[in-house]
């Protein structure tokens, strides 16, 4: 019940597009973004740890997590189990996140599906997918997105999708 009435209210203002021909048919671009939780790091405790540590003196303890490995096998979120340890680029925090999902069609740039996934390496070449397979039927549909989704499997998915993907080369890392 949570989502459903956003939901509808979504599905209402896309029909109202559509009747008044405001969407592109044919042309799409996918897009994802890192969502970070309402969670604390500290919250970010060991799966089969019973009761966190006590250190007394306050609601707010500090966490010491150095030479402490974390792992998404080993480590939850004691407040947001479904969020997870995430760094969007070498160099940067990991923070609890989600991952956030839009395809939007290029005319006027409205949205067309969204999601929201768990944030992992791949959610957003696997939403993607999920959201362009609803999209087609028996047309053909470009769709591109960014240097991201520039992996074998994505581009053969699209294809297998009857859509042709027009995705940003990724020459600095292959995936």
């Amino acid at each position: 019940m949570e989502g459903e009435v956003a939901h509808k209210f979504f599905a209402r203002v896309l029909e109202q597009a559509r009747a008044a021909d405001l969407l592109s048919k044919e042309h799409f671009s996918v897009d994802g973004t890192l969502i970070e939780a309402l969670a604390s790091l500290k919250s970010y405790r060991p799966k089969d740890e019973q009761e966190p540590p006590t250190q007394g003196g306050g609601r707010n303890p500090t966490v010491d997590f150095r030479g402490e490995k974390r792992s998404r096998e080993t480590h939850e979120s004691k407040t947001d189990p479904d969020a997870l340890l995430f760094r969007k680029s070498k160099g940067t925090a990991a923070r609890l996140s989600y991952m956030g999902h839009l395809l939007m069609e290029n005319r006027h740039g409205l949205v067309v599906d969204a999601r929201v996934t768990q944030a992992t390496g791949t959610a957003e070449r696997e939403a993607a997918i999920e959201m362009v397979e609803a999209l087609t039927g028996t047309r053909r549909v470009m769709v591109g997105p960014d240097k991201n989704y520039d992996t074998k499997g994505f581009v053969q998915a699209m294809r297998c999708a009857n859509t042709t993907p027009h995705v940003a080369q990724n020459d600095t890392s292959r995936s």
